[in-house]
């Protein structure tokens, strides 16, 4: 006999697996002695000042449970099958692949950046040398953006696909089980580029090709449909169509589209700075402990959103890709720019908790960039990176501001330490951001302060920019097929094209579009 049950632990119980599965039979009042116990949802419950843990477990009584996971490992060979064309090989690219193979067709994936092994030393060279390789760095390179992140998974795109397949895919390459089981689950930078390494290894003894440290240039075209790629040696990639998963950071391609005549419009994202506390601050914050949290707690995070008015505009103000003990780490993807952006380990240990805190830029505030036509979020973006480079002094330093000291307009005499490895310089946040921008953060953290009492403090810094929260541009496409609404076997995905929001969505639509690739130009169409 099988049945599910609901019980609410302590976090010494519901966290500590020598307690787990007794503390979960105690409070179903189950006593058989043959039952096997297998966890399927966790989320903490804080509101109250003693943490509580809800719990949802399958119980089995004198039977096996189920295998965790259905989906294996288990490709056919597509060496020779008919090509499908992938650029760019983050969780949209990677999943692309995938699900082109499961369709019995041969993925070739164009990657810019290296692999994991060796994008660790271009990594390295931004955080200590102050060198940004266009090609390879935090955004660009084997995983995409997504591999040196938190690995957060959580997404509201419940009708883009098969949530609960790809958790499985990402477990079946080596994630932790408990990316199944948590309401908020991750990976951890440190595991993720090992999960990244094993879905390589999917794709390529499939038959499967993946041309790292290689860029498109060009894409071939006949008439209006897409046959495939050129890449900067010359060479011409073909296939049956050419699924596009570049990501939001990948502007050559925004412009080389634009250049051609292809489609594409500008689109509003969101700009601000990313935010640095002590963890143990959030943490006695969140879940009300005087000292620490004790050993078995996660770090603890937070969602925040206020409604601000600035020139008789709304706009919100909210926290965006919240790190708890987590590290800020340098995002340019080019010379002369400054990019910041929060991961974290999957043990969430650092002393430090960052979030972006970010505020929307709507088309409509972006009139003086008008000339560049569907560029115009893109220049702006691109303007406001290059201005931060300026004034923290042309490295990868970022200019830096205590909490309070900014909304006061007072340049921090000091600065707290910090987690971001390139260092900080106090300036005026206020000759980095525009005016509708800054004003608005400032009503922001003032009105953080009133909901959550100790967030609004000196001890927190703002550092900037936080400017990557999405695509400042739109590849359009049909809505049911995902095909481009003007050229045919031209498939934009993820978050380059402005349909993801993050490594879960983003994956779930690399999915779906090779799917409808495949569907309209494959032998199954």
């Amino acid at each position: 006999m099988q049945k599910t049950i609901k019980v609410t632990l302590r976090p010494e119980e519901a966290f500590n697996t020598d307690l787990l599965q007794e503390a979960i039979l105690k409070k179903s009042g189950i006593r058989e002695s043959d039952v096997q116990v297998r966890p399927t949802k966790r989320s903490i419950d804080a509101r109250s000042r003693n943490v509580k843990v809800n719990m949802e477990a399958l119980i089995s009584i004198k039977e096996d449970l189920p295998p965790l996971i259905s989906y294996k490992r288990d490709y056919p060979n597509v060496t020779h099958a008919e090509q499908v064309v992938i650029v760019g090989f983050g969780p949209a690219g990677m999943f692309a692949a995938l699900r082109c193979i499961e369709l019995g067709y041969k993925p070739i994936v164009i990657e810019r950046g290296s692999d994991v092994q060796k994008r660790r030393r271009d990594l390295a060279a931004i955080n200590k040398e102050h060198i940004v390789n266009p090609e390879s760095n935090y955004c660009f390179g084997e995983g995409g953006a997504g591999t040196y992140s938190d690995g957060k998974l959580y997404t509201r795109s419940k009708k883009r696909g098969d949530i609960q397949k790809s958790l499985e895919i990402l477990v079946a390459h080596g994630a932790t089980e408990e990316i199944l089981v948590d309401a908020h689950p991750h990976i951890g930078t440190n595991k993720l580029p090992k999960v990244v390494q094993e879905i390589r290894e999917s794709v390529l003894n499939a038959g499967g090709e993946i041309l790292f440290d290689t860029k498109v240039t060009d894409f071939l075209l006949e008439g209006e449909r897409m046959k495939g790629v050129v890449l900067q040696d010359g060479n011409k990639v073909e296939g049956l169509g050419v699924v596009l998963a570049t990501g939001h950071s990948a502007r050559d391609i925004f412009e080389l589209l634009h250049k051609k005549n292809i489609y594409i419009e500008a689109k509003p994202f969101a700009l601000g700075v990313r935010v640095e506390h002590p963890q143990q601050l959030i943490d006695k914050i969140q879940y009300n402990c005087e000292v620490d949290r004790g050993p078995w707690l996660p770090a603890s995070s937070y969602a925040l959103v206020h409604q601000t008015y600035f020139d008789q505009k709304q706009r919100g103000v909210f926290s965006f890709c919240m790190c708890p003990g987590g590290f800020i780490v340098p995002a340019a993807t080019a010379p002369g720019e400054i990019v910041v952006n929060g991961m974290s380990p999957s043990r969430r240990d650092s002393k430090y908790a960052n979030s972006g805190i970010v505020t929307a830029i709507e088309l409509e505030d972006l009139e003086a960039f008008a000339k560049h036509g569907p560029l115009a979020a893109l220049e702006f973006q691109k303007q406001i990176e290059q201005r931060a480079f300026e004034v923290a002094g042309q490295t990868q330093a970022a200019p830096a501001q205590r909490m309070i000291d900014f909304v006061n307009n007072k340049v921090s005499s000091q600065l707290n330490d910090t987690s971001y490895q390139p260092g900080l310089v106090s300036i005026s946040m206020n000759d980095v951001l525009p005016d509708h921008v800054h004003e608005r953060l400032r009503t922001a953290f003032k009105a953080f302060g009133k909901k959550v009492k100790g967030y609004y403090t000196n001890e927190a810094q703002i550092v900037g920019v936080e400017s990557r929260t999405s695509s400042p541009v739109r590849i359009p496409r049909d809505k049911e097929t995902c095909e481009h609404v003007q050229i045919k076997g031209f498939y934009p995905c993820g978050e380059g094209a402005g349909y993801a929001g993050g490594i879960l969505s983003a994956a779930m639509d690399g999915e779906k579009c090779a799917d409808m690739l495949i569907k309209a130009y494959g032998k199954v169409g």
